[in-house]
């Protein structure tokens, strides 16, 4: 893999070197770097010698800064992918508007690092930057898209893949087929939000409509009964509140 490593400080484009070189059992790669957005460009045009796979770049430099840098190689004929390694973990939103493959906090990890590169490389494979599985593809290509704070990064979670949203203290789970996220977001604004998709079953609980196969009658102890939905690729049910129990006679006739 081809890289490029964009910072203006020297420091920190020896720290990536130097990650970069523990990572060459695992994924070779040849390195090249730039101090600022001008000379980087001027190394990504069509004269400049390279062709790049991917560029690390920070996003604080004197000059264009790193969010500037990526809109403009989004015009170069082939766009290398892009991961953004900075210290400041505010600009993650904006970056991954710009269709970062990941986003590094300083300092970086090799593990952290091992995984940006793997992402990348499975994007080139697929043909293009940011580039997702089918699913996802569609979903990004509609702005469908959570940004996802998971283990000190953030990352891209397509719409597609959420089966729920449940409202839990300060913060909303958001259920895929294979795990669980945290989301820090209103259910309100999500309902608003994906309306076409989703359906509030309970005040802290929106499901994905395609999802559900169908619906189940419980009992309690007390003699009370409820219904619960069934999710597809999901054991667990989820409770219909009596304010919503009309869900129930709707699918019943679709």
């Amino acid at each position: 893999m081809n890289i490029l490593i964009v910072d203006d400080e020297a420091l920190a484009r020896s720290r990536l070197r130097t990650l970069l070189d523990d990572c060459r059992d695992a994924m070779p790669t040849t390195v090249t770097e730039a101090a600022s957005a001008s000379e980087a460009l001027a190394r990504l045009s069509p004269n400049g010698g390279h062709a790049f796979d991917l560029v690390l770049l920070d996003i604080h430099m004197p000059g264009q800064d790193g969010l500037a840098l990526a809109h403009a190689m989004q015009a170069l004929a082939h766009p290398p992918a892009v991961v953004f390694v900075t210290a400041h973990a505010d600009h993650a939103v904006r970056a991954f508007e710009l269709d970062a493959v990941d986003y590094l906090t300083k300092p970086v990890r090799r593990e952290r690092l091992l995984q940006a590169l793997a992402k990348a490389q499975r994007n080139q494979r697929q043909g293009a930057p940011g580039a997702h599985n089918e699913a996802g593809a569609a979903a990004a290509a509609a702005g469908e898209t959570l940004l996802i704070q998971d283990r000190g990064r953030t990352e891209r979670l397509p719409l597609a893949e959420v089966l729920y949203f449940k409202a839990e203290l300060k913060y909303i789970t958001v259920r895929t087929a294979q795990r669980e996220y945290l989301l820090e977001e209103s259910l309100t604004h999500l309902e608003q939000e994906f309306a076409e998709r989703f359906v509030r079953i309970h005040r802290n609980c929106l499901v994905l409509r395609s999802a559900i196969t169908g619906f189940e009658r419980k009992s309690s102890n007390e003699g009370d009964s409820h219904w619960e939905v069934i999710l597809e690729g999901l054991s667990e049910h989820l409770p219909i509140s009596r304010r919503q129990q009309a869900i129930v006679r709707e699918f019943k006739h679709l």
